[in-house]
């Protein structure tokens, strides 16, 4: 599988290549830190599109193997694993845009379109899915309720994220000066490889920047 996984990604065009290995664990990377962490974060769409990508490459190969080689067992399996750490990545992204979609487009229209959290589709699915959130509401609100309570206010439907939440991580490299939530002039340090249970929004810069694995 991992000969297979290898034979992909990166066309040069002045980009580092990745191998497919390694994009393969950055896009676990990524959907365990989507599962984890109770805010959107920034898209993975370049990894996606990379493992898509594989996943024809891969499906074309095993096309090509005998129906009782073994080894067409055991690389479909491993495709499978695939599909499904892509699409729970993407799967825990929309649940979180349906969850706090007001939060997260009001956060993302002060971004610029490079620091942009989500993609084009992403963004087109959340204006549309609030346009939908206030159409019902308007309906509902016009047949069942008083006039004083028929004004759609976004606040009021404006969920959001529980950045104080705990989360359980690992570094992947020292970090030094992290400041303690609620406890005044308190740092820790984490050591490579060491694992720790923090609030998130002590160390959100640095899941988005790799430095910590949520686990």
């Amino acid at each position: 599988m991992e000969e297979s996984l290898d034979n992909l990604l990166g066309d040069g065009d002045g980009v580092e290549e990745l191998t497919a290995q390694t994009a393969l664990q950055e896009i676990e990377n990524a959907w365990m830190n989507e599962r984890f962490a109770p805010e959107i974060l920034p898209h993975q769409s370049d990894l996606v599109d990379c493992m898509l990508q594989q996943i024809a490459h891969m499906e074309e190969n095993i096309r090509r193997l005998d129906r009782c080689d073994l080894r067409a067992l055991v690389h479909r399996m491993e495709l499978d694993r695939i599909k499904y750490v892509i699409s729970s990545y993407l799967r825990a992204r929309l649940e979180k845009l349906e969850r706090y979609t007001i939060h997260i487009l009001e956060e993302e229209a002060n971004r610029s379109p490079e620091e942009a959290y989500l993609t084009p589709g992403e963004s087109r699915f959340a204006n549309e899915y609030r346009a939908s959130l206030e159409t019902l509401f308007r309906t509902v609100a016009l047949q069942h309720m008083p006039a004083n309570f028929q004004k759609f206010e976004e606040n009021n439907f404006n969920i959001k994220p529980n950045l104080q939440a705990h989360v359980f991580l690992r570094a992947n490299r020292r970090v030094t000066g992290i400041v303690l939530p609620g406890m005044l002039n308190e740092e820790i340090d984490f050591e490579e490889g060491s694992q720790h249970i923090i609030q998130y929004s002590a160390v959100a810069h640095l899941v988005k920047s790799g430095v910590v694995q949520l686990i």
